[in-house]
């Protein structure tokens, strides 16, 4: 049997397939592009754009093409892997995404909940931690004070979405046909992102420890030092801004100093040579310029 849809057309990423009227043979047979532009057409404005980034980047990873039914537990494991060493909030960042796979299941595009695949190993087990001394358990967040205000700031506007958030449950709920409700999930899990997010931004705030500019003394890189280097091999030259792991952005050249490159530079020089172990070989760096 083959089954007609009609989906109006919907501002989505141009990686997103829009579906036009059409026959499918099956509802498996929709792809991973199709799928993720039909959930968003069901999210409100404000939802659908903190949810596409992140789709965006799992349909480009995945392939846009991939028909739903194609989904395998192995590969959703291996991407909240790789968001894992990409992102230190991963787990909130494959929030979309698991908000997603539940709607995929609910309207019959998969047939198991697929989200449950994309877990976020904890570094050591609970019997380890229990153990642990309770005077160890807050940890200090080194941070600029640029990176603190950034921070503080993310946690005032989260806080003043809440008024938001529950008046978008409140419309949701006003639909009592609660077996295919999809703007009430997504509203649900957008309510549970931010409260996670909210709190882990109150124990970063509260544990955070500024490093002004007055602390880097000697003319050595540091924690919010700015450091131009020149790749010897190519000739390239890069600048990067050593910060806190919370504060890292590669795009904004912000690296965190526990990444391969940060560790290797604090602590030198100008001129210094310094090498970094990557994938591709060791890589060689002059320093050219150190920046408060």
């Amino acid at each position: 049997m083959t089954e007609s849809e009609h989906i109006h057309r919907i501002n989505a990423p141009r990686e997103f397939v829009i579906i036009k009227e059409r026959e499918i043979n099956t509802i498996q047979d929709t792809t991973l592009g199709d799928a993720v532009a039909l959930y968003l057409a069901n999210l409100s404005r404000e939802m659908r754009q903190e949810s596409q980034q992140e789709l965006s980047k799992f349909v480009r990873w995945y392939g846009n093409q991939r028909r739903m039914a194609e989904l395998s537990g192995h590969s959703l494991a291996n991407y909240a892997e790789s968001m894992v060493v990409a992102a230190p909030n991963a787990d909130q960042r494959l929030e979309p995404l698991r908000a997603f796979l539940l709607y995929a299941k609910k309207t019959g595009l998969t047939e198991a909940n697929m989200a449950v695949h994309l877990r976020v190993k904890k570094s050591g087990s609970a019997k380890e931690s229990s153990k642990q001394p309770r005077h160890h358990a807050a940890k200090s967040h080194h941070l600029t004070p640029e990176g603190y205000a950034q921070l503080k700031a993310e946690l005032e506007g989260l806080k003043a979405e809440r008024p938001r958030i529950a008046e978008d449950l409140r419309r949701a709920r006003a639909d009592k046909d609660f077996r295919e409700n999809a703007p009430l999930d997504a509203a649900r899990d957008h309510q549970g992102r931010v409260e996670a997010r909210i709190r882990e931004l109150e124990a970063v705030v509260k544990a955070a420890v500024i490093v002004a500019e007055e602390q880097n003394n000697g003319g050595e890189i540091a924690l919010g030092t700015t450091v131009h280097l020149r790749d010897l091999q190519s000739e390239q030259q890069l600048r990067y801004t050593l910060v806190g792991s919370r504060e890292a952005n590669l795009r904004e050249g912000k690296i965190s100093v526990e990444s391969p490159t940060g560790r290797v530079l604090l602590g030198k020089a100008n001129g210094d040579i310094v090498e970094v172990v990557a994938p591709a070989g060791t890589l060689r760096y002059r320093i050219e310029k150190v920046e408060r």
